[in-house]
């Protein structure tokens, strides 16, 4: 253990970085570390990154350090430089993680109380994250702006009540009136609309919920009439759909329609990604291409990928970046630059500008949906790219 003592003191020297807290002579004594190894400085990139410390803390705490490794080099890619090395070569690295992962629980702690008191909006031209707004538009054309109307009802249709509840949810309940319309197969639709900077939360009639994600709608009807329940989705949204083996339920986009009984699953289904994707986290689905040239059916754990005119399966498809976005949460895992601006797009109302060469790179990180963008900036900084607020425009410079 005494041959990794320098190593270990490197450790608490990022620690201390991470806090902010290193002295003149601690910093020195880190850069030094840092010019010694062309793989150091890489290695002290990879793991001052704020962002990943939750992730670095769930992944990699263990008590064998060599499986410990192994997971660390595989899970930040530094196995493509150091892959040649011996375990007696790499270790003095893995003792420097180790220590820095053990300050870490006090290193997150002192990021979560810095975010706590850290004020939304960092500097004037900085962007504020997007909240819970969405605007109800009933089948006769009249709009209602959800984040302006008070808890309560808020409109009646087919002798349906609309509600809105005390956490903001749009809630649907039918009377017995409505439920003698159903019989005369008089159907009224409305859609709720989540722009870009807006997320909401619906109840359908059934009791199925949804979560609507930015830039993304969902058109229902006011009553579910018929042998099954169908809806339309632009965007994306994540279902728990409320269980009735007598009428499956449809979910739409534009290439393709998900089959369901009852079952918990995302969609992202965004005009601008080159897929769509059917996440799924409990039950079973089939999907089907609108050209009906492919179908396929997924199990938990599972995402459907639609190119348009074929579907295939990811049989260990990765949930929580998925639902991420639910969760409150960005989640970048080998994500490139260009998916994340336009999640960035979305979630804070803004264009996107490139200039220059866009580096072909794909980045990790995780970090909370309610932050500045300012502070997103950060996890992308790490490949020289600077970024630049011009009103509700993002420049991107290479």
């Amino acid at each position: 253990m005494n041959n990794y003592q320098p190593y270990f003191s490197t450790g608490e020297l990022i620690a201390k970085h991470l806090r902010g807290e290193l002295t003149t002579a601690e910093n020195e004594q880190l850069e030094q570390w840092l010019q010694s190894d062309p793989q150091n400085r890489e290695l002290f990139n990879k793991l001052s990154d704020s962002f990943l410390i939750n992730e670095q803390l769930e992944v990699y705490a263990s008590n064998n350090k060599e499986e410990a490794w192994e997971n660390i080099v595989l899970k930040t890619g530094y196995k493509t430089n150091v892959k040649k090395r011996s375990l007696k070569q790499l270790m003095p690295y893995a003792a420097a993680v180790f220590l820095l992962l053990a300050a870490g629980i006090t290193v997150n702690r002192y990021l979560l109380k810095k975010e706590e008191r850290m004020p939304l909006a960092m500097h004037p031209t900085d962007l504020l994250p997007g909240g819970n707004k969405a605007i109800l538009k009933l089948a006769d054309g009249s709009e209602i702006a959800l984040d302006d109307s008070k808890k309560g009802q808020i409109a009646r249709q087919q002798n349906v009540l609309i509600a809105k509840t005390e956490n903001g949810q749009v809630v649907y309940k039918a009377d017995d009136a409505a439920n003698k319309l159903l019989t005369a197969n008089i159907t009224q639709y409305n859609a709720i609309i989540a722009p870009r900077g807006g997320q909401y939360e619906l109840v359908l009639p059934d009791g199925t919920k949804v979560w609507l994600n930015a830039a993304s709608s969902l058109r229902y009807p006011t009553t579910f009439s018929g042998a099954d329940r169908r809806v339309e989705l632009t965007g994306e949204a994540y279902f728990e759909v409320a269980k009735n083996a007598a009428k499956p339920f449809f979910v739409k986009t534009s290439t393709q329609t998900v089959q369901v009984l009852g079952t918990h699953f995302n969609i992202n289904s965004y005009a601008d990604e080159k897929e769509v994707k059917t996440t799924l986290l409990e039950g079973s689905v089939k999907v089907s291409s609108n050209t009906g040239r492919s179908v396929v059916k997924i199990t938990p754990g599972e995402q459907a990928i639609n190119f348009g005119e074929e579907i295939n399966i990811i049989h260990d498809a990765d949930i929580d970046e998925a639902i991420a976005w639910k969760n409150g949460k960005f989640l970048f895992r080998n994500t490139d630059l260009q998916t994340i601006m336009r999640q960035l797009s979305r979630w804070y109302d803004v264009d996107v500008e490139y200039q220059g060469q866009v580096p072909e790179r794909h980045y990790r990180g995780r970090i909370s949906r309610n932050v500045p963008v300012s502070q997103v900036f950060e996890i992308l900084k790490t490949s020289g790219l600077n970024f630049t607020i011009n009103g509700r425009k993002i420049i991107v410079k290479a």
